[in-house]
């Protein structure tokens, strides 16, 4: 040991910087000597922490890297753990801390340690289900293993945890516990014997349901979409704070129609959402090659005068224009009334499980760029025209409360495009014209509004957030309706993602000027 510590701190540095951050904390309890070496080391735990983990490139200023190392070590030992009960009671650190390392991660997911680390450690079943099945859906949904977290909070982070994971988790309930249910021949609306209720069995009676059935049943219970909610999924408080059960819930229930659709189309559509945590970071979006038709080559000079011309899509920060698909799943309108108005429930009652069979539209959607307004500008309406949002007086910009706000506030981007479907063209709801709007709110969270337009009449609107941020390749989860705000319905989930930044010159080049 002495000529260890006779050594210059240079050489102690290149022989520290080989050693994994959890026997960081050992070197420093050996002696006196190492201990005041390594605490505060800014150097050293910051090489330490990049060799193993992706080095954050989103913050302004430089993390506390000691700080950073030993909450990740920490995440890591319980990530590890053999005991379920200790990583349930760590929930909302690891949640927080999941949540930075995706944030702060490679947005190439190839290059990303963080993305690859995670994805190790949810190859654990126990991770699976303690962290990622604790909302209040696993109340009475999934197996005996998924048991909701005591507090709101923590079902929120469980929610966002999943959600971020991005592969829906839909247990089939052992036939031990589905014989607790039956299946009514009307919508197959999930029939509960009373002496079976929820209100009078155990918990191991009330275990019954998969997933998809639950969270559908909170998807198109009408009474989740009002005036605070924006019909979306955000609280109800008019924060705009997302609503990350909510959220989970549309994922489950989009991904489970999309895993059917792709099965009966015999692979044409291809699976999304089946890489863990590819994605849901910020800026993770990378668009594929573009493929230049020669016929289609723009005249040299016109193409410099664009290329000198200061571009609208330069000034947008959530790279809006491009092609996107979107998947639309609904319910029959009959089973979709029957289900929220045939029986009355009390406001706190939950609804009962449905496994409905629902349809589903896939579009591609070409948008550009047509306006870009400064932060907090107020709602849009078909005529263009802007005013104050509702509950809001005129002149109180968006009417939110952005004093917790952390960052830099971005600006409003107006878009506009169309809308077709891939295998519904027939079907009058399926082509459309499309306009919305990207926000912020003052969470940071990435809003999109759209508004779906039928010969010149707006019909459908959807509010959704981007699941992991500004230009991440998951895209935005959310909900559909009537554009009226009907309280009778339509509603349902919806869903979409970018595909390349080009837009097909012939569905730009057609659209006429007054349209925008």
């Amino acid at each position: 040991m002495a000529c260890l510590l006779e050594l210059s701190h240079e050489l102690l540095h290149c022989i520290f910087t080989e050693i994994e951050p959890a026997d960081v904390a050992s070197v420093s309890r050996t002696c006196r000597t190492l201990h005041s070496y390594v605490v505060g080391n800014r150097l050293l735990h910051k090489e330490i922490y990049i060799r193993r983990y992706d080095e954050p490139t989103i913050n302004q200023t430089e993390p506390n890297w000691e700080e950073e190392m030993r909450k990740t070590v920490r995440l890591e030992k319980l990530l590890e753990s053999e005991d379920w009960q200790v990583k349930r009671d760590n929930l909302g650190f690891i949640a927080e801390h999941i949540n930075s390392l995706i944030n702060t991660a490679h947005t190439d997911a190839d290059e990303s340690a963080n993305v690859e680390l995670l994805r190790d450690y949810f190859l654990d079943d126990s991770n699976i289900q303690t962290l990622l099945c604790s909302s209040s859906l696993f109340n009475t949904a999934g197996t005996e293993l998924q048991i909701a977290a005591p507090t709101p909070s923590l079902r929120q982070a469980s929610a966002k945890l999943h959600c971020l994971y991005g592969r829906p988790i839909d247990p089939v309930p052992s036939k031990r516990c589905s014989a607790h249910y039956s299946i009514s021949p009307f919508f197959a609306i999930r029939n509960i014997n009373n002496a079976t209720s929820p209100s009078s069995s155990t918990r191991s009676q009330t275990r019954a349901y998969p997933a998809h059935t639950v969270a559908r049943s909170k998807v198109y219970d009408l009474r989740q979409y009002t005036e605070h909610t924006l019909w979306g999924p955000f609280m109800d408080d008019g924060t705009q704070n997302v609503d990350w059960e909510k959220v989970e819930a549309i994922m489950l229930v989009l991904g489970f129609n999309l895993n059917k659709f792709t099965e009966r189309s015999g692979g044409r559509f291809e699976q999304v959402w089946d890489d863990p945590f590819v994605g849901a970071t910020p800026h993770s979006y990378i668009s594929p090659p573009s493929i230049t038709d020669p016929s289609k080559e723009l005249d040299e000079e016109i193409s410099l005068v664009r290329e000198l011309q200061p571009s609208i899509d330069s000034l947008d920060p959530y790279g809006v224009t491009g092609t996107w698909m979107r998947v639309v799943c609904f319910l029959d309108y009959n089973d979709l009334y029957a289900f929220n108005f045939n029986t009355e429930i009390s406001p706190e009652e939950v609804r009962e499980p449905i496994d409905t069979e629902e349809g589903i539209i896939y579009l591609e959607e070409t948008l550009q760029v047509t306006k870009i307004e400064p932060p907090g500008s107020g709602e849009e309406d078909e005529d263009g025209e802007y005013g104050a949002p509702a509950g809001t007086t005129e002149g109180s910009g968006d009417g939110l409360d952005w004093s917790g706000f952390e960052g830099e506030r971005l600006p409003v981007v107006h878009f506009r495009g169309t809308s077709r479907s891939l295998h519904a063209s027939w079907d009058p709801n399926a082509n459309s014209r499309i306009r919305g709007t990207v926000r912020q709110t003052p969470e940071g969270e990435i809003r999109w509004t759209t508004f779906s337009i039928f010969h010149g009449e707006e019909r459908w609107r959807s509010e959704g957030i981007q699941v992991g941020g500004m230009r991440s390749a998951r895209g935005i989860l959310g909900s559909w309706f009537d554009k009226d705000f009907d309280r009778h319905g339509p509603a349902g989930p919806t869903a979409f993602w970018k595909i390349t930044d080009d837009v097909a010159e012939e569905k730009t080049s057609s659209m006429p000027i007054a349209y925008f």
